[in-house]
């Protein structure tokens, strides 16, 4: 495992009073990556040097600290330029990266599809290839781990001409994949299934959620990124009414755009849900501004005209009446956020009430009587409806569904009297 030292500049005085919370979700990025955190370094400047982006003093300090420590690498919680890159990593004979190039080392090791790894080559390459003067040397020396998973040696020695090519590529597997999900959203923009995502700030809980919910078994860690690929599933009412939920990559404060782009048909889920739950980790010290910054993400993908359920995640882990003070506010039918426990099931039942008013207000349950001769109706009824349920006789089908009103005007002549709404 690598020991890494850790550096923050601030060069004002707001971001000297978030400095601390900065490192320490860098610490967690670190961590992700297979990393020991082994000291942190703060700096505050108000200038950004050209060179090292921090004071020539501070290299040396970082210098005699990477001798001390032992260090493998330091790592920057800022985007560095390639030039400071290369003066850090040769001042102080050690890998230097800065806080994009980890995100983008998560995201190659959590990958597990081949389009999430198409989008993550993308994205990393994307980034590379302004840097990649003297970067496959710098590696060479340097040796592997952490910032250097995804495209690999090899491909960031080729020329620019070679890589661009392989840019390309990508981009038109990439395109392929997009036309099969627009392709995908349309067959189920048709369907009058209702879609719900979730969307929130990294290691939210928006998989353990999604677990319980759908009774899936997707893979859950307190490491940040554990959720890179999308996953639709199936949740069901009691009475047989359904929604299909999606479970989506976490976001994070400077999320880099690199992401955001390679990310686009992932993302696409998001902007075709019907609604969005908002999952946001009430522990956490930073909950309001990590949800801020869900939320300026969400607008700047063009996503904020849907309906938001803000729910507010683990409250298992608050003291006893805190908690159950938490509860009581919960309305099934309002409009303020739903406390819950992803992992007890506490506030689910009122989450999944919230839910059904907002997705299915517009619907009403009928009961219809199909007959044998008319085969081709239950195709179309299948198709507009929800089926709650299906009861076969000897002269045809028994239909209990949900639709709304608008869709019903070619089967009212079966509807059966005196049982529908």
């Amino acid at each position: 495992m690598e020991k890494a030292i850790l550096v923050n500049l601030a060069t004002s005085q707001r971001e000297k009073e978030e400095a601390e919370e900065s490192m320490s979700e860098l610490g967690g990025l670190a961590v992700s990556a297979g990393a020991t955190v082994v000291e942190k370094v703060f700096q505050y400047r108000r200038e950004i040097s050209p060179k090292y982006y921090v004071g020539e003093g501070k290299v040396e300090e970082l210098a005699r600290l990477v001798d001390k420590t032992g260090a493998d690498l330091v790592i920057f919680d800022h985007n560095l330029s390639p030039t400071q890159q290369r003066s850090l990593e040769e001042a102080l004979k050690v890998k230097v990266l800065d806080r994009t190039q980890v995100i983008l080392d998560i995201f190659a090791q959590r990958a597990r599809t081949n389009e999430g790894k198409l989008q993550v080559e993308l994205a990393q390459l994307t980034y590379l290839l302004p840097r990649l003067k003297g970067k496959g040397q710098a590696m060479s020396r340097l040796g592997g781990g952490i910032g250097t998973r995804g495209p690999g040696e090899k491909k960031l020695e080729e020329d620019r001409r070679r890589l661009t090519k392989r840019i390309d590529r990508i981009n038109k597997e990439i395109e392929e994949i997009q036309k099969r999900r627009a392709r995908q959203r349309h067959s189920r923009q048709k369907s009058p299934v209702p879609n719900v995502s979730l969307v929130g700030y990294t290691s939210a809980g928006k998989s353990t959620l999604f677990n319980f919910l759908t009774r899936e078994k997707r893979y859950t860690s307190p490491h940040l990124f554990a959720t890179l690929d999308p996953m639709i599933r199936r949740v069901t009412f009691e009475d047989g009414a359904y929604f299909f939920l999606s479970d989506t990559v976490g976001f994070i404060k400077k999320l880099p755009v690199e992401l955001i782009s390679a990310f686009k048909a992932t993302l696409e889920e998001i902007r075709e849900a019907d609604c969005l739950l908002h999952v946001v980790d009430i522990t956490s010290s930073e909950a309001m501004e990590q949800a801020l910054a869900v939320e300026n993400i969400l607008e700047d993908l063009e996503i904020m005209d849907l309906p938001v359920v803000k729910v507010f995640n683990k409250i298992d882990l608050l003291p006893q009446e805190e908690k159950l003070n938490l509860l009581r506010k919960n309305e099934p039918d309002g409009h303020f956020p739903v406390y819950i426990s992803s992992l007890t099931g506490e506030g689910l039942d009122t989450l999944k009430k919230r839910l059904r008013h907002i997705l299915f207000q517009n619907y009403a349950e009928f009961k219809l009587f199909i007959p044998r001769s008319r085969q081709e109706i239950v195709n179309s009824l299948q198709r507009q409806s929800i089926v709650l349920k299906r009861t076969e006789t000897s002269g045809g089908w028994e239909y209990q569904i949900m639709a709304q009103e608008n869709v019903l005007s070619p089967y009212l002549s079966y509807l059966k009297r005196g049982e529908n709404p």
